[in-house]
């Protein structure tokens, strides 16, 4: 169709006849999987637009059946779901890694709710997408999880609800402990930083001390001393262990509920909860800075069928 600049403004003008968009044809791409949604969808759009031409054109001889009408709409459907995947990673400014999993999961379950017969003509499709996915998936599903786990909106609860849904029992315990431990080492790896950066400073601000308390003394300069000595006390209760760490807390909490989904922001909820989690929120801004592009790329559903 794109062979030709008369056929273009031939297709084109049947379509504004039909009052059709002003949507242009897009041609395949056989290694990218998004490009072959886009052009089954535009392409049932003008579905209608096709016999009309084959009128005008005697020598088109590609018109499509109505029974493979069918098959398009099947494939469209199924596509749509690993486009909104992309969209996620394309159309937010700044997207965050806790953003992704709730998609992968859709992904998934459609992977596996998918009943494909011996005789169904995406078979192979669907087959080579499975495997894709779930090698992408073991390699980055940690990564993924505990950014997920750091949304107030999911903690435990989403990871517990989605991996018992679509995997086994027992794979599923499995990964819920593996998450679990692994954000405890996180966290205590943050907590002993933490520690040192304090301990640190109080040595820099003893040899400053010693420096000037001489000629404060000379100077009569003495007024803040029981406000020096109570901000070093605060500063070494933040330093000892708490009967409950932050994690703990943020754990017993529950989740976040919020009306308006789409226009929350983790990353800002954990700076307003910054004294609140002054460690936690330390660990997760670094854990929802990697953006996803880092982790998920979209060539996970690019490859050829």
């Amino acid at each position: 169709m794109s062979a030709s600049y008369l056929r273009i403004n031939m297709f084109s003008e049947i379509a504004k006849q039909l009052q059709l968009s002003s949507k242009k044809l897009v041609m395949d791409c056989c290694t990218r999987w998004n490009v072959t949604f886009c052009m089954l969808s535009t392409a049932l759009e003008f579905k209608d637009v096709f016999p009309r031409y084959q009128q005008r054109d005697p020598t088109y001889n590609s018109l499509t059946s109505e029974e493979d009408w069918k098959k398009v709409h099947f494939v469209c459907a199924f596509l749509e779901e690993f486009n909104e995947v992309i969209h996620i990673i394309s159309d937010s400014e700044y997207p965050t890694l806790n953003l992704f999993l709730p998609e992968l999961y859709n992904i998934k379950k459609l992977l596996n709710d998918t009943k494909v017969g011996e005789g169904s003509f995406i078979k192979n499709m669907v087959k080579k997408m499975k495997t894709k996915f779930d090698k992408y998936w073991g390699d980055c599903n940690l990564s993924i999880s505990i950014a997920t786990v750091l949304d107030p909106r999911n903690k435990m609860k989403f990871i517990e609800w989605c991996f018992l849904d679509i995997y086994s029992e027992v794979y599923a315990i499995e990964h819920i402990v593996t998450v679990r431990e692994t954000l405890r080492l996180l966290y205590s790896e943050y907590v002993e930083a933490h520690r040192t950066n304090i301990a640190e400073k109080d040595v820099q601000g003893d040899t400053q001390k010693e420096i000037s308390s001489g000629s404060n003394i000379l100077n009569g300069q003495g007024k803040g001393k029981v406000r020096a000595q109570f901000a070093n006390y605060i500063k070494n209760a933040d330093s000892v262990e708490q009967v409950k760490s932050e994690l703990e807390v943020y754990f017993e909490e529950g989740v976040v509920f919020c009306e308006d989904d789409h226009e929350f922001d983790a990353l800002s909820w954990w700076k307003m909860n910054n004294l609140k989690f002054r460690i936690l929120s330390k660990m997760t801004c670094d854990v929802l800075s990697i953006p996803i592009t880092f982790v998920a790329s979209e060539s996970v559903f690019s490859a050829r069928w």
